[in-house]
């Protein structure tokens, strides 16, 4: 992948819950974290003492975070409605030449701020709550 813009990465919330993905909020900065637990299943049989690892077992996370300003009162509204509620709505990160990431996210921290003379923004910080797909570029995501 080539070097690109920070700013083309996008981070889309399903506002209605009607598959219908708008841009959450003007991110100036973005962040995905991908975790997989391991299970260690060493013994004393283990060859050459080394660690084995148990394979497809483990829990498996995405997380995501970003910094910015809204971009209107409607997702700043939405937002606020998903964190109160503890929805888990469907989200979409497209990160350009690489593909799109989808699936349920618990918005888990937003944070306001700003200077007195300069405008109000926002850190929010979202976790994976149900499987998460991946679709390079040029697949559909499932």
């Amino acid at each position: 992948m080539a070097a690109q813009n920070g700013k083309d990465v996008l981070i889309k919330l399903d506002l209605s819950g009607a598959g219908q993905f708008e841009t959450f909020a003007g991110l100036r900065a973005s962040r995905i974290t991908f975790n997989a637990e391991t299970v260690d299943v060493t013994s004393l049989e283990s060859q050459g003492g080394w660690r084995e690892l148990l394979t497809g077992a483990g829990v498996k996370t995405a997380a995501i975070s970003g910094s910015g300003v809204f971009k209107d009162g409607a997702t700043d509204e939405r937002a606020r409605q998903v964190f109160f509620d503890g929805e888990t709505p469907d989200f979409q990160v497209i990160i350009p030449d690489f593909g799109i990431i989808q699936g349920p996210f618990m918005i888990t921290s937003i944070e306001y701020g700003g200077a007195h003379n300069g405008e109000a923004t926002y850190e929010i910080s979202l976790a994976s709550a149900g499987e998460v797909a991946f679709a390079a570029d040029s697949d559909p995501v499932v």
